[in-house]
């Protein structure tokens, strides 16, 4: 299977599983009398539009490089990135907002079986992080990471309704906003979630310098290509699934054009050949003479 499918597979899963929760916990809360519950509700609708922009941004990244996009289209994957931290911070400042408003309205206790709906929600959505960020790792995707990252901010706020049912049920009359302030905690750490998911993918857009461990890693095979005898400058940008390489190779002064454009083209498949993660690489060759002179 192909990182695409990959994380196509993995969106599918958000966008199913999101779904159902979301009517689960809207049903649950309006029912069940939580606002906590509700605003879970709020935020897996949210989760559910945000999961098909990434599908959309993982389909449009993964179009092949064309006339007018010689690198591709992997930048999409960082923009869409940028659209599903806007929901996120839609919905919290929603969630918040509306949870001051319950905090100075009156209004009954919660029911006391809106906590087994919250336990299992709370699991089920753990084990969606879990799931979803080992792919986005896998597949090397800052929009498939974000999702993840959906999943695991509702499984919390999932949790601080919880807990503000269980003091409101607990403690009783008086303490009915429990289940509001949670909420309104809610809001807060999903503001702050945000902005966990938005600084990789700014990082992204800006080709911030922050693949040492595969620039090591590109090294160590171009290494092992015959008539390489070092390397020098190496950069990367990493657009949607893949990371676009730069490498100057130095090679023997004796040699001949021909030679180190062959070596080149060597270097250059077998760098794809060993880490299929690499988009466009780019081979500059550098005679070690010049290196000596410098030296």
């Amino acid at each position: 299977m192909t990182n695409e499918q990959t994380a196509v597979r993995t969106t599918y899963f958000s966008i199913i599983g999101n779904t159902v929760l979301a009517s689960l916990k809207g049903l649950a809360g309006f029912f069940g009398n939580s606002y906590a519950l509700i605003a879970d509700a709020i935020e897996s609708t949210a989760d559910i539009l945000s999961s098909i922009l990434v599908l959309f941004g993982i389909k449009y990244a993964n179009r092949p490089a064309d006339k007018n996009h010689p690198y591709g289209h992997g930048r999409a994957e960082p923009l869409v990135t940028f659209i599903v931290v806007g929901f996120l911070i839609v919905s919290a400042t929603i969630i918040g907002y509306e949870s001051i408003q319950n905090i100075n309205t009156p209004h009954e206790l919660p029911k006391s079986w809106t906590l087994f709906v919250l336990g299992a929600i709370i699991i089920w959505k753990e084990i969606s992080y879990q799931i979803v960020i080992k792919k986005s790792k896998k597949v090397n995707s800052s929009s498939l990471k974000a999702d993840a990252w959906h999943h695991r901010s509702d499984a919390i706020t999932s949790v601080t309704a919880f807990i503000g049912i269980s003091i409101a049920l607990i403690f009783g009359k008086g303490y009915e906003t429990a289940d509001d302030w949670a909420a309104l905690f809610a809001s807060l750490f999903i503001l702050y979630n945000s902005y966990l998911i938005f600084r990789p993918a700014l990082g992204e857009i800006m080709d911030e310098n922050v693949y040492d461990d595969l620039i090591q890693e590109i090294r160590e095979v171009a290494q092992t290509v015959n008539g390489v005898v070092d390397t020098e400058k190496c950069f990367i940008r990493k657009a949607g699934l893949k990371y676009h390489v730069d490498l100057h190779a130095t090679v023997q002064s004796e040699i001949s054009v021909k030679q180190g454009h062959d070596i080149a083209h060597q270097l250059k498949n077998t760098l794809r050949s060993k880490l299929p993660q690499l988009g466009h690489v780019l081979i500059h060759i550098e005679p070690d003479d010049l290196i000596r002179i410098i030296d």
